[in-house]
């Protein structure tokens, strides 16, 4: 790759931050712990909501040895806003195998990392880079941005490992965490306004909506169970009439085994409750 537009994005990066850098809570600490805590609420949840939740998770959780031993309704309690609930429930296993196989510590290594329940290869890249400053080129939806708007500004169907190749040239010798501290604020602010690049990714695909979901009402379904200790398939189904008319009982019928086989629910004769 051309060593001056290496040094020319390098520069452009580097400037922006300068008078933009974004300060975050979890940019202040370098307890692997808490780092873990943030890259699983980050994943596909905005800023705004997790700088709301985590706080107060870690106050509920100070420990990863707290939070292993925690009941999951304790954890999906306090998960409850983010969305995603299979987060909190990766989480709390993840917790519970470093306890069992790390000591509790966090591994600094990106092969133990992606172990972890919950952790891919983006997230165990990133745990390695900011809580370890051992960083490997990592692709997240904001430095994807990034790169494509700068190196690849026509090109369609653009492959995560052209992008890698390129994080891989531009990255630099010293303060590669800042660097990707950076990149990522760069790629999400700095290209405000712009058509967004990452619309050309190959691995390019649309959220789908929310509201009116399965998501949705698998949410609800975990929301009336953890005001509960337990409920029948009529209650839940008289809990959620409102919001979901009997033409939606069928998907009440699907959701619940999925909530099941994921490992959130668990029956008990004919009552549902939250696994232990």
């Amino acid at each position: 790759m051309n060593p001056a537009a290496v040094k020319v994005f390098q520069q452009v990066v580097w400037e922006w931050h300068k008078t933009h850098s974004t300060r975050l809570p979890w940019r202040e600490t370098r307890d692997p712990y808490h780092i873990l805590v943030s890259e699983v609420m980050l994943q596909q949840t905005h800023i705004p909501r997790v700088l709301q939740k985590y706080p107060k998770f870690l106050s509920a959780f100070p420990t990863i040895v707290s939070l292993a031993d925690a009941p999951l309704r304790n954890v999906l309690k306090s998960w409850q806003g983010m969305g995603y609930n299979r987060r909190a429930l990766y989480l709390k296993q993840a917790a519970e195998k470093i306890v069992a196989k790390h000591t509790g510590r966090i591994p600094r290594t990106i092969e133990k990392l992606v172990a972890l329940p919950g952790i891919g290869p983006y997230s165990a890249r990133a745990i390695a880079c900011f809580a370890y400053n051992h960083c490997e080129p990592f692709i997240e939806t904001n430095t994807r941005r990034a790169i494509i708007h700068e190196f690849f500004p026509r090109k369609k169907k653009v492959d995560d490992k052209d992008i890698l190749k390129i994080l891989a040239a531009v990255q630099p010798k010293r303060n590669n965490r800042r660097w990707y501290w950076a990149l990522m604020d760069y790629g999400r602010d700095g290209l405000k306004g712009k058509s967004n690049p990452n619309r050309r990714s190959k691995h390019y695909a649309k959220q789908t909506k929310f509201e009116g979901s399965m998501r949705q009402l698998r949410a609800e379904i975990l929301r009336f169970l953890l005001a509960k200790k337990k409920a029948t398939l009529e209650e839940i189904q008289s809990s959620l009439e409102e919001k979901w008319p009997r033409k939606y009982r069928s998907q009440l019928a699907e959701s619940l085994p999925t909530l099941e086989k994921e490992g959130l629910i668990q029956k008990a004769g004919n009552a549902f409750t939250i696994r232990p």
